[in-house]
C-alpha cells in the first residue's frame, strides 16, 4: 500500500473513531445541536474556521487564482476582513443572546426575540437555511469527488459517493460534538496544507533556471480599468459580507462554554485565517508558473501550460503529489478532504437541527410525541445528504461557483437581520422578515449581475429592507 493511501485510511479511521466516541455523549437535541455548551475556546475557534473554509478554500480559491491571477487578492482581503468583523461584532453579543433566550438555532433566536407567535420568522428562516445549505453541501461532495479522482484514480462519481457516506455517517452519529472535535483535527491539517504547500512551490520555482515569479499589476483588476476595475474589486471584497450571516459559523459563537472566552477564540481564529487565505491564493499563483514551466504532471502526462489542466480546481492535489514526499502529500490531500468534511458536516447539522427543532418540535406535535427528536434529527441528516449528493451528481458548476451562490444567499438573508438585531434597538419583526425575503430573492434572481455580484447587491438591498421596514412598521413595545 502506497503512503498516500495509507495516510488517507489512517485519517478516515481517526475521524470515524471520533464519531463513534461522541455518539455516546450525544443524548439530547441540545447535545446534538450545540454540544451542550461545554466546548472551550480552542475547539470552537478551530471548528469555526474549519467549518467556514471548505473545498472552496482548498480547491476553489487556488483554481480561481490560477485563472484570474492577483484579482483574487480582493477576495482574500474581503474574507479576512469579514472574519475579523464577525468575531468582533457578532460573536459575543450572539452568545449572550443565546443564553438570554435559551435557544439552539438562529431561527429560534429570531422567533423568541421578536415574539413570533405565528411562526413566520421561524418557518421562513428554516426553509432558507435548508435551501441554500443543500447547494453548499453539494459543493463539498463535488470537491471530494475531484480530490479522490486525482489522488486514487477513481471516478468523480465514486469519490463523491465515498465522501458523502463518510460525512453523513459521523454527523449522524455524534452531532455537534463529533463535528467540533473533528473540526479541530481538520483545522490543524488545513492550515498546514495552506502554509507549507505554497512555500515548497516557491522554493521549486526559485530552483528553476528560467522562471521569474512576477505578476503583472493589471491582473489585480482582471485587466479592467475605471469603473469596471472598481466593480471587480468590490466583487472580491463582497465575500466578506457573508460571514456574519452563515448559520454554520454563528452556531459556533452560540456553542462556546461562556461569553468571556470569545476573546481567546477570536485571536486563534484570526491567527488561522490570515496565513490560510494568503496561502490558498499563493497555491494558485505559484501553480501558474509551475504549469507553464512544465514542472507538474498528472496521470503520467506532463502539464506544460495552464490550458493543459482541464479543471483548475484540481491544482492543489496535483501540486501536492508532484512537490512533496508521498507521506506528506497524503497528509495534505487529507487536508483537502478535511476542508470539505468540516464544512459539509456543519451544514448538515445546522439544516437537520432547524428542521427538527424549529419546525417539527413547534408545528408537528403528533410527530414530536411519536418520534424522539434526536432520532428525527438523524433521519433528516440522511435525507439532506441524499438530496445534496444528487445535486452534486447533476451539477456541472465549479465548486467556486456553487459556494459563491450559497454563501451569498445565506449572507444576504441573515447577515443584515442578525447584525441589526444585535446592535439596533429599533429593529422590528417586519424588518427582519423583509431582510430575509429580499436577501433570498435578490440572490436567486440576481437582477444586478451585469454590474455587481449578488453577494454585494443582495446584502445591501436586504440591509436597506430591514431598516426601512423597521421604520415603516415598528414593533409594539
Amino acid at each position: 500500500m502506497d503512503p498516500i493511501t495509507l495516510g488517507f485510511i489512517l485519517y478516515l479511521i481517526l475521524i470515524l473513531s471520533v464519531g463513534f466516541y461522541t455518539a455516546r455523549l450525544t443524548r439530547s437535541m441540545k447535545d446534538f445541536a450545540l454540544g451542550g455548551n461545554r466546548l472551550g475556546p480552542w475547539v470552537i475557534a478551530f471548528s469555526e474556521r474549519a467549518s467556514g473554509e471548505s473545498a472552496w478554500l482548498i480547491l476553489g480559491l487556488p483554481g480561481a487564482a490560477l485563472v484570474a491571477g492577483l484579482l483574487e487578492l480582493w477576495t482574500v482581503v474581503g474574507c479576512v476582513s469579514g472574519i475579523i468583523f464577525s468575531w468582533f461584532f457578532i460573536a459575543k453579543r450572539l452568545r449572550i443572546a443565546t443564553e438570554k433566550y435559551a435557544v439552539l438555532t438562529l431561527p429560534d433566536l429570531f422567533a423568541k426575540r421578536f415574539q413570533d407567535d405565528q411562526g413566520v420568522i421561524r418557518i421562513l428562516a428554516s426553509l432558507i437555511i435548508t435551501f441554500f445549505f443543500t447547494f453548499y453541501v453539494a459543493a463539498q461532495f463535488s470537491g471530494a469527488g475531484k480530490v479522490l479522482n486525482v489522488t486514487f484514480g477513481i471516478t468523480q462519481m465514486q469519490g463523491m459517493l465515498l465522501g458523502a457516506v463518510i460525512i453523513v455517517f459521523y454527523t449522524l452519529m455524534g452531532g455537534f460534538l463529533a463535528v467540533a472535535w473533528t473540526d479541530l483535527v481538520q483545522g490543524v491539517i488545513m492550515i498546514g496544507t495552506l502554509v507549507i504547500l505554497p512555500l515548497v512551490a516557491l522554493i521549486e520555482i526559485n530552483s528553476l533556471p528560467s522562471t521569474e515569479f512576477v505578476f503583472e499589476a493589471s491582473t489585480l483588476y482582471g485587466g479592467k480599468v475605471g469603473m469596471a476595475a472598481f466593480v471587480a474589486a468590490i466583487g472580491g471584497l463582497s465575500w466578506g459580507l457573508g460571514y456574519m450571516g452563515q448559520p454554520h459559523l454563528v452556531t459556533r459563537y452560540m456553542a462556546i462554554d461562556k461569553p468571556e472566552n470569545i476573546k481567546i477564540s477570536r485571536r486563534i481564529a484570526i491567527s488561522w485565517a490570515v496565513p490560510a487565505f494568503f496561502g490558498s491564493m499563493f497555491i494558485g499563483l505559484t501553480g501558474y508558473f509551475l504549469l507553464n514551466s512544465g514542472t507538474l504532471s498528472f496521470e503520467g502526462q506532463l502539464l506544460d501550460s495552464v490550458a493543459a489542466l482541464n479543471d483548475p480546481e484540481k491544482l492543489m492535489p496535483i501540486m501536492a503529489q508532484n512537490l512533496l514526499s508521498p507521506w506528506v502529500a497524503g497528509i495534505f490531500i487529507s487536508g483537502a478532504i478535511a476542508a470539505m468534511m468540516s464544512t459539509a458536516d456543519s451544514q448538515l447539522l445546522v439544516s437537520t437541527t432547524v428542521l427538527t427543532e424549529d419546525l417539527i418540535a413547534n408545528y408537528f406535535a403528533g410527530l414530536k410525541k411519536r418520534f424522539d427528536l434526536l432520532l428525527m434529527g438523524r433521519f433528516f441528516t440522511i435525507i439532506i445528504g441524499l438530496v445534496a449528493f444528487y445535486l452534486a451528481w447533476q451539477s456541472t458548476d465549479l465548486v467556486f461557483e456553487m459556494v459563491s451562490y450559497a454563501w451569498g444567499g445565506l449572507g444576504a438573508s441573515f447577515g443584515p437581520a442578525l447584525l441589526l438585531t444585535l446592535w439596533w434597538k429599533k429593529v422590528s419583526k417586519t424588518g427582519v422578515i423583509a431582510g430575509m425575503v429580499s436577501g433570498t430573492l435578490f440572490t436567486v434572481f440576481d437582477l444586478f449581475g451585469d454590474w455587481v455580484t449578488a453577494r454585494f447587491s443582495a446584502f445591501l438591498i436586504a440591509l436597506l429592507a430591514v431598516i426601512i421596514f423597521s421604520y415603516l412598521k415598528p414593533d409594539k413595545r
